[in-house]
């Protein structure tokens, strides 16, 4: 590849996308930089070339909009996975202002959102049926891949992809979402990018414009608070400012937790404001409200503004009959958009008051905003966090005053306000007690873009480079029985790129060709224990307000191909840990041989699953009988053929209750080492019947819900290969072990294995069944029961395969007693809001189920209370208006409920966002969870 000609920042921001570039010169120092014009679509046809590419998709209708106005000045190629027809850009953010459900909007929200598969198509999340959907990376790789195409358009000699590029990513993103983001640009064709955070990229176009008076102008300010409020995120850092032998210095020595707060959260409580006056009676559906934060997002910007008029008025246009009854207007004053916006978002409060923790009600559209929107709280306690190296850099020894920073740097489009930025420079120096200095920012909508270019020089040499390393501390976690166990620093903060920590005193021995999981935190601060400094190598006790989990690290340390193993011997490596800091801005971690160095076992992120489940495996102290179970299940399912005889398969759960306790109260750890001793005499479960059932009972049990472990996708892709085999002993209670087997496991399944249970069980579960008599008796033969709870269970399948079962189960409840319970249950799970693990975007819609609420209204709940749960299910309350029922079949169920004498945790289930108990995950599950796994919800 030809040598790059250009550096290119380019700023990938949840409202607006900026790039930023220049040439490389020998005079590289004083190369100037420019912004890049990105051309875009404003209108049919019409392509302008605009600096700011506003981070919108739209998805148009058949039909809607003719392809010669698509038409833009190359030939457009999306990315893999991205639909054919999305206008990007300023045309894509004013059609969304006009149209309901077709937009997609905060894609980088997205992809730091934990809760959900950001590789699935998911967006918009609250698009109408008939849109196609994209994953938050398309998303993302969408926006990268047109201003790919505009670049190389313009510069067709030297592609985007032959030069050096700068992404940048807020400091607080965690390695998911970087890792996301670097998958991005690959989709896009930036197969060799470098991240940077977004806070050192406002530094460095600040330093770049001061380069002449920078030494004057930080000779008195030894610590520069930078504050940036985008369109979905808060992010905060603290710069250093040091003299050594007169040669300035700048480091990062504290970067904030991530915030989901920003403009994006501005605009929602105005949505909400306007939408109290348009109807006051009736919430807009979720695709409404959508479309009327576009035009808040224009208010807020007009009304905040130098110039701004006293009013700004908000016109929603009708779409159809029923919604608000055609077009209407409402106005917004100047007054009530700085009193939100400054009361609201950047309180006068005190240092002392910190933000309040409590579950967030402003869940809109699936994103877990912070539950408080005090911007100014948020400082406090990012400030409160790294006092201990604020003091340092200040020079400061007075532990009753907090240390504040004597410098300010803004940046991010709220920042356009002179009021805000007003008020936020009036709080440091309220909290400081004296006046600090507020750096200029000039451009606080392309100073991330410039920066971006300003770190590229700094790389070659060209101006000072901001030091400072990992932004964060990374810990292995020691687990241990009880407690939340130790962490061992693999890499602590401020270490540089490219320098290889080896923890060569703490080693593991790893058997060869097995799936290995490494338990990681991360942490932001300074000092997690009483004066203890975070090194590398240091052992810590676990402060779980100071620590964050990340999906763990595995791989499979392969062996030696030509070394032939006996059968049963296990081939072992003793390994430490090495890892270091990437270029790009991610953890590097191997596995490194003891006995040589070069045989070296790259780690792997494992995401899949990671949101769904929280384990605290005590692996560190296992139950001291394990083993004595482990010997007892061996030898049931050993080679040996006289065990089939033994009258210890027989008592087999007794026995190992005797030595391990009651079966639910089997550590996490016991259940998964079990199962594997178990999969290890699969082949012999067929010796018996009491041999069959036992091992489907205990296997089922031990590895539901079949996720929750890294390594259960090793697992389940071991014991898939039993479905084909089916069972030995075709009896009614034989197949309904086997449907309960896979309903235990079926979180581990994907979605053609789900597919395919249904696929087979499908014929039993239809209705036409029931009303053949041999049919009907071959269903119950096969367990029909336990196949209605599986077909349940599948929460990967389509919402058109929902649907359709929940059809047959309602129809058959209301008109038959038989498995009534069974159906109502089933019912439950199939339309709950909530689901246990799969994603929201697979749960059925709710002016679907609204449909049937009300034939669940006129059943006796009282006669039969599963049909109340099954209603709670349907209407637990998520906060997100895209699932939610109305308020008024809300209303209706409530009333009901508490009629039926339900028991309240079922009421507070309905009525607020809540948390579901033991005995109701119990209930919903069918059976309980793990002891130490806890399900998540989305």
């Amino acid at each position: 590849m030809a040598a790059p000609r250009f550096l290119v920042g380019i700023d990938l921001g949840t409202t607006n996308t900026v790039v930023a570039f220049c040439e490389l010169m020998d005079d590289l120092e004083h190369a100037a930089v420019e912004l890049f014009p990105i051309d875009q679509l404003i209108g049919p046809g019409e392509v302008v070339r605009k600096p700011l590419l506003p981070s919108f998709r739209y998805h148009p209708a058949p039909g809607q909009i003719a392809a010669s106005d698509l038409t833009l000045p190359w030939d457009n190629h999306p990315v893999e996975g991205d639909t054919e027809l999305a206008i990007i850009g300023q045309w894509a953010r004013d059609l969304g202002a006009k149209v309901e459900g077709r937009q997609v909007s905060s894609a980088k929200s997205w992809l730091s959102h934990p809760s959900v598969d950001r590789s699935e198509a998911i967006l918009p999340w609250a698009g109408a049926a008939d849109v196609e959907k994209v994953s938050p990376v398309v998303a993302s790789a969408s926006y990268l891949n047109h201003i790919r195409q505009a670049w190389n358009y313009r510069h067709p000699s030297n592609p985007l992809e032959a030069q050096e590029v700068v992404v940048t990513v807020p400091a607080s993103f965690d390695e998911t979402a970087r890792n996301l983001t670097l998958e991005a640009a690959k989709l896009a064709g930036l197969n060799n990018i470098i991240l940077l955070e977004e806070p050192q990229a406002v530094c460095y176009d600040w330093y770049s414009r001061h380069k002449d008076s920078v030494n004057e102008q930080l000779s008195e300010i030894p610590l520069i608070l930078v504050c940036d409020v985008g369109g979905g995120t808060t992010d905060l850092s603290l710069i250093e400012a040091k003299f050594v032998s007169g040669e300035l210095t700048l480091n990062r020595i504290g970067v904030g937790e991530h915030l989901m707060l920003g403009g994006d959260n501005l605009d929602l409580a105005l949505a909400h404001l306007a939408e109290s006056r348009f109807n006051q009676s009736k919430k807009l559906t979720a695709a409404g409200l959508t479309k009327l934060i576009q035009q808040t997002r224009q208010a807020k910007e007009n009304l905040l503004s130098g110039n701004a008029p006293e009013t700004v008025k908000i016109t929603m246009l009708g779409s159809g009959s029923k919604l608000l009854g055609g077009t209407k207007s409402v106005s917004l004053t100047k007054q009530e958009v700085h009193q939100i916006a400054l009361d609201g978002f950047f309180p006068v409060s005190d240092f002392s008051e910190l933000p309040n923790k409590r579950r967030s009600a402003m869940m809109e559209f699936g994103l877990p905003y912070v539950a408080d929107p005090a911007v100014s709280k948020h400082v406090a306690e990012f400030l409160t966090q790294h006092q201990q190296v604020s003091k340092a850099a200040l020079n400061e020894t007075e532990l009753s005053s907090p240390s504040i920073p004597v410098g300010l740097l803004l940046n991010g489009g709220v920042f356009n306000s002179d009021l805000i930025t007003e008020r936020m420079l009036s709080l440091l120096c309220h909290w400081r007690g004296e006046a600090i200095t507020q750096l200029d920012n000039p451009h606080p909508d392309w100073s991330v873009a410039l920066g971006a270019v300003a770190f590229a020089k700094a790389r070659r040499g060209a101006q000072l480079k901001i030091g400072g390393g990992s932004a964060r501390s990374y810990f292995l976690h020691l687990q241990e029985k009880n407690s939340m166990g130790k962490a061992l620093c693999l890499l602590a903060k401020g270490t540089e790129e490219g320098q290889e920590i080896r923890l060569s005193s703490r080693r593991f021995s790893l058997t060869l060709g097995m799936p290995v999981r490494f338990n990681l935190l991360t942490s932001t601060h300074d000092q997690i224990a009483d004066n203890t400094k975070i090194q590398n190598g240091v052992l810590v006790e676990i402060d779980a307000d100071k620590f964050q989990p990340l999906p763990p690290y595995i791989t499979t340390l392969q062996g030696d191909d030509n070394i032939q193993l006996q059968v049963n011997q296990k081939q072992r490596e003793e390994v430490f840990i090495a890892c270091q800091l990437t270029e790009v801005g991610t953890l590097k971690m191997e596995c490194v041989s003891t006995s040589d160095e070069n045989k070296r076992w790259l780690m792997e992120f494992e995401v899949r699953n990671s949101s769904q489940a929280q384990s605290n495996e005590e692996s560190e102290k296992p139950n001291p009988k394990l083993e004595q179970a482990k010997t007892l299940v061996t030898q049931i399912y050993s080679g040996n053929k006289n065990s089939a005889d033994s009258k210890a398969v027989k008592t087999l759960n007794k026995d190992l209750e005797k030595l391990l306790g009651k079966r639910d109260e089997w550590d996490f750890s016991v259940l998964r080492s079990l199962f594997d001793t178990l999969a290890q005499g699969r082949k012999r479960r067929r010796r018996s019947e009491q041999h069959e059932k036992n091992w489907l009972r205990l296997a089922g049990f031990a590895l539901r819900p079949g996720f929750g472990d890294a390594t259960d996708s090793w697992r389940i892709e071991q014991i898939w290969g039993l479905y084909q085999q089916g069972i030995q002993f075709q009896n009614h209670q034989g197949w309904s072990d086997w449907w309960v087997f896979w309903r235990r496991i079926a979180g581990g399944l994907n979605q053609e294995q789900q597919e395919t249970l249904l696929a087979d069980i499908a014929k039993y579960l239809h209705p036409g069944a029931s009303r053949n008599p041999k049919s009907q008796q071959e269903a119950q033969d096969k367990g029909y029961e336990a196949m209605v709870r599986l077909a349940a269970s599948l929460e990967h399948l389509d919402v058109e395969d929902k649907v359709l079962l929940a059809t047959w189960f309602i129809n058959k409840a209301l008109n038959q007693t038989q498995f009534e319970q069974a159906h109502w249950w089933a019912v439950g799970r199939l339309l709950s809001r909530t689901p246990l693990y799969g994603s929201a975007h697979n749960v059925v819609a709710r002016e679907q189920v609204q449909q049937w609420l009300p034939k669940l209204l006129q059943k006796d709940w009282l006669k039969e209370p599963m049909i109340a749960f099954a209603a709670v299910m349907i209407c637990r309350k998520t906060g997100d208006r895209t699932l939610d029922i109305s308020d008024e079949f809300r209303t209706l169920v409530l009333e009901k409920l508490k009629q039926s004498r339900a028991p309240e945790a079922w009421i507070q289930l309905v009525e607020n966002v809540s948390e579901l108990s033991k005995t109701e995950s119990k209930r919903i599950f069918g059976d309980a969870l793990p002891h130490g796994l806890t399900l998540i919800s989305h």
